[in-house]
């Protein structure tokens, strides 16, 4: 669990660092960046926010441009963003060099398939060995977790989300994929790591879940753009909506006037999120 510091810079009274491990869980080496308020140097443990980011990012995306830091230090939030995928020498990569699977698109499944099963094993990076690493390295409570993400991440928040309640006890998510065993994005990526086993699929899409009795540890929050160009075709919040009120899950869809899918979106509503995850961390 020993962990390699890339770098550290100070804001808002806080701590950026960007840091790298060897990953038990993928067979690679990981990069992540961690927040850490000022209330930090106090010496309690606090609340974490786990963030996973959309195809083709890194850490890096959110890190550079979320808008995060100044609500987090406000509120004593510890805010974590790791890869999307794994990465380096021998890391198996889409065919074609294609954007939405390989590289950059890890989807938050352990994959099945070769070449992929070595490698891509973000669901159990995400639910056992982050936290594990957190809690060893920095003052978190993770009795106190929470998770979101956007657009692919926003799938791999909803999905762990609803998996595992008792590990992530408050739940967002930025134009999340919530249905991918019914969009183009989930056709792909799930039956390239999971194969032809729709089942399987069903144990990572977050409406599949709820049909089939999976809840979240509270309300959910989710935050979609109307001017999103993947929104009819790739992300379908309506589905999401359809779903939770069927099974009486307290979801809060927005949907909001003239936003993309981008950054730009994404860091306007970050305070919201942040606030929302520490009302109930």
């Amino acid at each position: 669990m020993s962990l390699e510091t890339v770098s550290t810079s100070k804001a808002h009274g806080g701590t950026l660092g960007v840091y790298k491990h060897e990953s038990a869980a993928t067979g690679t080496g990981m990069t992540f960046s961690v927040f850490l308020p000022p209330q930090a140097a106090e010496g309690a443990k606090l609340p974490v926010l786990v963030y996973l980011s959309g195809l083709t990012c890194t850490h890096a995306n959110v890190t550079d441009k979320g808008e995060y830091r100044k609500a987090c230090a406000e509120l004593g939030i510890v805010f974590v963003a790791p890869d999307s995928s794994p990465r380096g020498e021998g890391v198996a990569d889409d065919a074609e060099g294609a954007y939405d699977f390989g590289l950059g698109a890890g989807f938050y499944v352990n994959a099945t398939q070769e070449p992929f099963a070595q490698h891509y094993r973000m669901w159990d990076y995400i639910a056992e060995e982050l936290p594990a690493l957190l809690g060893a390295h920095f003052p978190v409570d993770l009795d106190r977790m929470g998770i979101t993400g956007h657009s692919m991440g926003g799938h791999g928040a909803l999905t762990l989300g609803l998996t595992y309640p008792e590990k992530f006890k408050s739940l967002s998510a930025f134009a999340p994929i919530v249905a991918p065993g019914q969009v183009p994005w989930g056709h792909k990526a799930l039956g390239g790591y999971l194969g032809d086993d729709r089942a399987a699929w069903r144990r990572h899409d977050a409406v599949a879940l709820i049909e089939d009795g999976k809840r979240p540890a509270g309300a959910v929050l989710v935050d979609q753009g109307d001017a999103d160009g993947f929104l009819a075709e790739q992300l379908r919040p309506e589905l999401l909506d359809a779903a939770c009120k069927a099974a009486g899950v307290d979801l809060t869809l927005r949907l909001q006037p003239g936003y993309d899918h981008s950054y730009n979106f994404i860091s306007t509503f970050m305070e919201d999120h942040i606030r929302w995850h520490a009302e109930r961390l």
